[in-house]
């Protein structure tokens, strides 16, 4: 699979070769997974195909999202802004929506004339703000029950080669969402049982029952791995591979305690891969702290098109091995949905070695807490029962999690899994002053909405309102009254 083969320029016309001046690009956004490859560190499962993707681009070693759940993390993925800013704080299937049509990557691409597709689900609202030429989602081939990711690749492929011009694709994978399937349309061959796999030291608990749901997350990353491999053999034989950008990059992280829907590293770090030919060097390894919102401006510089104002910048430099970097990365949770309800504004920042989080509501319990340890709608979080069986500093990091301080500090170097807060640790008051000063800082720069303490009360107000009804915001004409007073001048 994926084999380099050598074509013909004669296979494209003449005007598609100067077309092809410009790259085409390749985006492939997976469902819920870290950096789970063997190109990172973890063997658990072989991904070759994830593997040679970076050993032939760059790999970026502290990439992460702006929001651990699916649509705020895609709404920045496709306009280059926080959630705060654009709007889509929540799921899309909840309601919440980006507050206007912001100039959107597909869109600038499009402009700058360019194919634009998407295999797979957006969850971004309103859908009608991105200029897809080309949209597909057969529930039966890319869907949480069906995961077919040979017909994806076959898809992709009719796309390719449906036009001569450049190209932009979006291929986003439903492995590794929940339900964790172990095995669909034949793949893995061989899934891994409990007995195969250790739980993630993120989570700090440890059963069979917790054992068996990684099995099957890792049964999910094996058989993404070879959807990956399957749509770049596709792209190879169109003879458009040399030609193309490929950026890989995962919307999140896994479906575990202290992972999705929480401001811990095990949610935020995420894989980030850049494959260009003759554009980025082969096995660079990037340790700089870059984020999704950098994703945007680096297509479109790729692309030779528009760059709107932005708060982030183009990786390109950083994939090409030159350039300063940032010095920190900051990242936000506000909500996903009403019911159960999952609103508990948080702000976090780090640097090259500690992490701050700024808790908006403190003295409250952390419903993503509950949402997990009184396994309400999922049955991958760790329960009482496993947290009190796990040793002390995991204890203390559950409690914690589940009733924060305004302020939560972590030292990563001597801390990675985030288990003891230093706030409150004189010895460390310059560091969290530090930070806490710059990401303060960032929520005036971004126009935060919820650093006025009104418009949170607000926020807040209208969640638990939205959350009484049986439907919470699922329910048959509802619409948030808060793009009204957030953004209000």
């Amino acid at each position: 699979m994926w084999t380099r083969r050598a074509f013909s320029a004669g296979l494209l016309s003449a005007a598609a070769r100067a077309a092809q001046k410009r790259p085409n690009i390749l985006l492939i956004v997976s469902e819920d997974n870290g950096p789970h490859f063997g190109c990172y560190g973890d063997k658990t499962v072989p991904t070759p195909h994830v593997d040679r993707l970076a050993a032939e681009g760059t790999r970026f070693d502290n990439a992460y999202v702006t929001q651990a759940v699916c649509s705020p993390s895609r709404s920045s993925i496709l306009t280059g802004l926080y959630p705060h800013q654009n709007g889509q704080i929540g799921l899309a299937t909840h309601a919440y929506t980006m507050v206007r049509d912001w100039p959107a990557l597909p869109n600038l691409l499009k402009r700058a004339g360019y194919r634009t597709g998407l295999l797979g689900k957006l969850h971004v609202n309103p859908e009608s703000a991105f200029a897809f030429d080309f949209k597909w989602r057969d529930p039966e081939s890319i869907s949480f029950a069906k995961r077919d990711v040979a017909r994806t690749a076959d898809v992709a492929r009719e796309f390719i080669e449906a036009g001569d011009g450049p190209f932009f694709l979006m291929v986003c994978y439903a492995d590794a969402h929940l339900p964790f399937l172990a095995q669909q349309a034949g793949l893995p061959e061989r899934p891994l049982t409990a007995s195969d796999v250790r739980t993630f030291p993120a989570v700090g608990c440890d059963s069979p029952r917790l054992r068996e749901r990684v099995a099957n997350y890792y049964n999910c990353i094996s058989r993404l791995d070879t959807g990956i491999g399957m749509l770049l053999d596709r792209l190879h034989a169109t003879g458009r591979a040399d030609d193309t950008l490929i950026a890989y990059v995962g919307d999140h992280g896994a479906q575990f305690s202290r992972g999705k829907i929480t401001s811990y590293e095990f949610a935020l770090r995420v894989p980030l891969i850049f494959h260009w030919p003759g554009e980025v060097r082969a096995g660079r390894t990037s340790r700089g702290l870059v984020s999704t919102i950098d994703l945007m401006p680096a297509l479109l510089e790729a692309a030779g098109a528009e760059i709107p104002e932005l708060p982030g910048r183009s990786l390109l430099p950083l994939a090409k091995g030159g350039g300063r970097w940032r010095d920190h990365v900051v990242c936000e949770w506000n909500t996903s949905q009403p019911k159960p309800g999952a609103f508990f504004p948080q702000r976090t920042i780090r640097d090259a070695r500690y992490k701050l989080i700024l808790n908006l509501q403190p003295g409250q319990r952390n419903p993503t807490e509950r949402y997990y340890t009184e396994q309400i709608l999922v049955q991958t979080g760790s329960n009482q029962q496993e947290i009190d069986a796990a040793p002390e500093a995991v204890r203390r990091g559950y409690a914690t999690w589940r009733n924060p301080p305004r302020l939560e500090l972590y030292d990563l170097q001597t801390d990675p899994y985030e288990w003891t807060n230093l706030a409150d640790r004189g010895e460390h008051a310059a560091v969290r002053e530090r930070l806490l000063a710059r990401l303060i800082r960032w929520q005036r720069e971004t126009a935060d909405p919820l650093s006025d303490p009104e418009k949170l009360a607000r926020l807040a107000a209208e969640e638990t309102e939205a959350g009484r009804h049986p439907q919470g915001a699922r329910r048959p004409g509802f619409a948030w009254r808060y793009p009204e007073y957030l953004y209000a001048r």
